[in-house]
């Protein structure tokens, strides 16, 4: 996968599409990521003796990485990436404007 947590993401498909934020976890097993301020659903809270009034909680759910692309500022827009390999180091770089992620 050529997506980590911390990097920068634009969603491409779904009804958060165009949408940009910042990856906060990653599972590899489902291929889905948690982003923030992205796909926000509301989620209610029973009455327990920590929240004695209930409520409702905003929680951003998981997407599938093949509908996020890495963010290029140089572009400005969700580039594709290919692995370039200099001095034994992998490194992301952007496939239309050269950007590299990894520096």
């Amino acid at each position: 996968m050529r997506i980590k947590i911390g990097d920068e993401v634009q969603v491409i498909a779904g009804n958060s599409r165009g949408e940009r934020g910042k990856i906060l976890r990653i599972n590899r097993d489902t291929e889905r990521a948690v982003i923030e301020g992205v796909n926000i659903h509301v989620k209610n809270l029973k009455k327990t003796q920590q929240h004695p009034e209930g409520g409702r909680l905003e929680v951003a759910m998981p997407i599938a990485l093949s509908n996020v692309l890495l963010w290029s500022e140089k572009a400005n827009k969700g580039v594709r990436t290919k692995i370039e390999i200099s001095d034994d180091k992998k490194i992301r770089v952007g496939i239309p404007c050269g950007t590299k992620f990894d520096s």
